[in-house]
């Protein structure tokens, strides 16, 4: 019997929201960004506006997580639409949320600490 392995897919970080009208907002993410997949914390550049994953060593404001994607966008070579959870209350699980790769306890904490004043409880 071959095992199954089951990937990211749409909202499935999601434990519980309010309101989905409420919770989550249409954004452009960066082109360039590359493809980013469902539950990737994302950080909203300062110039224009636009999201790209979260980048802890970032100075132009995409350092500060700012929300989770809902859904896989490709903005490799364009920008391109997506959806994100963008305000709370709502919790999800800290488990299927994607936080940059190499990041630090404290980068950690600091993404998460800011999701928390966002109404984005981790659990």
């Amino acid at each position: 019997m071959p095992i199954l392995t089951e990937g990211t897919h749409a909202g499935g970080f999601l434990v519980w929201e309010v309101l989905r009208d409420y919770t989550r907002e249409t954004i452009t993410v960066a082109s360039g960004a590359g493809k980013l997949a469902a539950g990737t914390v994302l950080g909203k550049i300062a110039t224009g506006g636009k999201f790209t994953a979260l980048a802890p060593a970032a100075t132009n404001g995409s350092q500060t997580a700012a929300g989770i994607l809902w859904d896989g966008v490709d903005a490799t070579s364009a920008d391109a639409p997506g959806v994100v959870l963008l305000r709370g209350p709502a919790i999800v699980n800290r488990h299927e949320i994607l936080l940059p790769e190499g990041a630090t306890e404290a980068q950690i904490t600091a993404a998460t600490t800011t999701l928390a004043t966002l109404g984005i409880v981790l659990r």
